[in-house]
């Protein structure tokens, strides 16, 4: 289970786990729960026989199926409705699912790597979420923090990303103004990692010479180093 805000990079994450691990040749499937239709979503999780329902002209893979002897990343679990959660549940369980219309249950070997950016716990204690799933898939818990937690990591990241929108172009010699490190730094992202990669990118477009400066920024941003100086008392008369 990967837990973070929105834009931490939770797929990331999960890719990372995948390319590391002894599945890193097979199958990487990732799927947003909150994407699919209700109405659809089991045939999408578990695949369909053909005839299954009106429209099922052929058989079908579901995702499951897709991911078989890989990893299967389901994005915004918290958003899954909670009858299709009681039947993830049986499949994490059993290493088994049943294609929607199928006679018998097909054996799976996938790893599930869930991600959400909600409070579990308190959707458990609403009801909208199964206790035993989210303790089944809790029994291995990763916080990815918020970029404003993060410290040198902006910089960095900054960095990174200045070099991925310069690569294949014409330009390769710009560079940040220390200026305009300083308000990177001094900003909290509320959007984290995503947000400072559109933060860089429109940088870069802005940018007609050699050095971005705090100009080039968006203004929530530039205004985030003046708003981080602390105040200058006055000095007292004798």
């Amino acid at each position: 289970l990967v837990l973070g805000e929105s834009g931490v990079g939770k797929e990331l994450v999960a890719r990372a786990i995948h390319a590391e691990s002894p599945r890193s040749e097979t199958p990487f499937v990732a799927v947003n729960c909150a994407g699919i239709p209700a109405d659809l979503m089991e045939s999408e999780f578990f695949g369909h026989a053909k005839g299954a329902f009106t429209g099922a002209g052929r058989a079908r893979t579901g995702l499951f199926g897709q991911a078989d002897g890989g990893t299967l990343l389901l994005d915004e679990i918290a958003e899954m409705p909670l009858a299709l959660q009681a039947k993830l549940l049986r499949a994490l369980q059993e290493g088994a699912i049943r294609p929607v219309g199928a006679d018998r249950e097909q054996s799976v070997d996938v790893r599930v790597i869930a991600a959400t950016h909600q409070d579990l716990q308190a959707r458990v204690a609403r009801g909208d979420f199964r206790e035993d799933l989210y303790y089944r898939l809790e029994a291995l818990a990763l916080e990815v923090p918020a970029l404003r937690e993060r410290g040198d990591d902006i910089e960095r990241l900054a960095m990174f990303f200045l070099e991925a929108s310069l690569r294949g172009g014409n330009r390769s010699d710009l560079r940040f103004d220390d200026g305009a490190l300083a308000c990177l730094r001094a900003y909290d992202y509320p959007g984290n990692i995503r947000e400072l990669a559109n933060v860089v990118e429109r940088a870069v477009t802005f940018c007609n010479g050699d050095r971005i400066l705090p100009d080039h920024l968006p203004p929530r941003v530039r205004e985030a180093d003046s708003a981080a100086e602390p105040a200058v008392e006055p000095a007292s008369e004798a």
